[in-house]
């Protein structure tokens, strides 16, 4: 491998591993005030799962595509794809903008869960989740912090510079596997 193209997967390497932190808290976090419940334990574990997919997808795409502010975004590509995971009836995800400054209203919290997760997530926490019932069907809703790990990001964030926290999440609402 050159030199260069080391570089750039060690760059890439430490953007994901940043993202990925907030999965280091899943356990620590999701398991304070949750019963002990198989189901809602798999479903912590799926989205997880699709939390690291997803923060990696954006960063590969970010990595390799985005050169300009013209080029289209990798949150733009990510919206795309959650989107069509809705779609299909999956579930639901969707990001959240953290910062005085959120250039997509579609991005701005919208409900009291939304809410209370951007709070805590600014504050610094990685993960916040709630355990609902909606028709008689449960759902975990849970948001990961979502931090600057690119120049690319502040490329088209200016307001982004320097910020060391979360400016973003990504909030799930899943029906829990029974």
């Amino acid at each position: 491998m050159t030199s260069s193209l080391k570089a750039k997967h060690l760059g890439w390497a430490a953007g994901a591993a940043a993202l990925a932190m907030a999965g280091t808290a899943f356990a620590a976090a999701g398991d304070a005030g949750s019963p002990s419940d198989p189901a809602v334990e798999r479903t912590r574990q799926e989205v997880k799962m699709l939390d690291d997919l997803f923060k990696n997808m954006v960063i590969w795409v970010d990595e390799h595509y985005v050169k300009k502010p013209s080029d289209t975004a990798a949150a733009t590509a990510a919206k795309a794809l959650f989107g069509a995971m809705k779609k299909s009836g999956w579930y639901e995800v969707r990001i959240l903008g953290l910062t005085d400054v959120i250039g997509d209203p579609d991005d701005i919290p919208r409900d009291e869960f939304e809410k209370t997760a951007a709070k805590k997530l600014r504050g610094g926490d990685a993960y916040y989740e709630e355990l609902v019932v909606r028709d008689g069907k449960r759902y975990l809703r849970a948001a990961t912090g979502i931090p600057v790990v690119s120049e690319n990001c502040v490329m088209c964030h200016a307001n982004f510079k320097g910020d060391k926290g979360n400016v973003g999440a990504l909030a799930y609402d899943m029906p829990v596997l029974e």
